[in-house]
């Protein structure tokens, strides 16, 4: 007598976690098709905003190692320009030796 009253209450909870399993699959019964237009939607932000933090997170990481060069090159040059007895570096001009007389 317990095991049919205990089948009696589990009965319906079964018969609603089928319902909600089956909400969104089209031609099942409880199928609501504006909850699936919801859900692509969704989808579809979620997909656009993670491409979008994915192209954030690269231009940031790529500004700061450009910051963190032109940091180093700056040290390096102060680092030269500090040494005594030393020459700035100038730019070396390539001199043309080509040239003719008329």
């Amino acid at each position: 007598m317990k095991w049919l009253l205990i089948c009696a209450t589990l009965l319906p909870l079964s018969g609603m976690a089928n319902t909600l399993n089956n909400t969104n699959q089209p031609g099942q019964q409880g199928y609501n098709p504006s909850t699936q237009r919801m859900q692509t939607q969704m989808q579809n932000q979620q997909s656009r905003q993670k491409y979008k933090l994915q192209q954030d997170q690269q231009r940031q990481s790529q500004d700061l190692q450009q910051k963190m060069q032109e940091q180093r090159n700056s040290a390096t040059q102060r680092l030269q320009q500090s040494q005594p007895g030393t020459q700035p570096q100038q730019p070396q001009i390539q001199q043309n030796n080509n040239s003719t007389t008329p």
